[in-house]
């Protein structure tokens, strides 16, 4: 259902895919957009190896939210790990892209719990964390993929 990586000699593994996921603070959410356009932003995330989810926030109107209302269907991409191997000017950069669907989650409970674990990610203290949260969590919406493929890959820059 979901294309492999077509140069197998720039594949990763998934471990090595899920742990740049789960290292990076930001990636990059593509929707399906208005008039068939494509809509991708760059966001901060959480993810949860274990339930095979990431989970993010946003305003609970705009463009984000009609895009996911219309088609849950979305692709999520994060970048990073670069290294210097062979040469000092052409570094190698990984990569891991995952499709999944994504949902608001409507459970006020749950989306506070996941608002909290999210923001501990970001968040010094667990205290600022309490205090944004009394401020701003009324008005923010917390969002949930479920993954259903990922692959990620290696290439040199050059």
């Amino acid at each position: 259902m979901f294309r492999q990586v077509r140069k197998k000699a720039n594949e990763i593994t998934v471990s090595s895919a899920k742990a740049l996921i789960k290292k990076s603070r930001r990636g990059i959410l593509a929707v399906n957009g208005d008039n068939g356009y494509p809509y991708a932003i760059p966001i901060n995330y959480l993810y949860e190896e274990e339930s095979q989810k990431i989970f993010f926030h946003g305003s609970k109107v705009g463009h984000k939210v009609d895009a996911i209302k219309k088609s849950d269907k979305v692709c999520f991409t994060v970048y990073g790990n670069e290294q210097i191997k062979d040469e000092t000017w052409a570094p190698y950069l990984q990569s891991a892209l995952v499709f999944g669907r994504c949902k608001l989650i409507e459970d006020e409970d749950r989306a506070m719990k996941v608002l909290k674990d999210f923001a501990m990610k970001y968040y010094p203290s667990a205290g600022m964390v309490e205090e944004e949260m009394k401020k701003a969590a009324k008005a923010t919406q917390m969002f949930e993929i479920t993954i259903e493929h990922i692959s990620g890959k290696e290439v040199q820059e050059r």
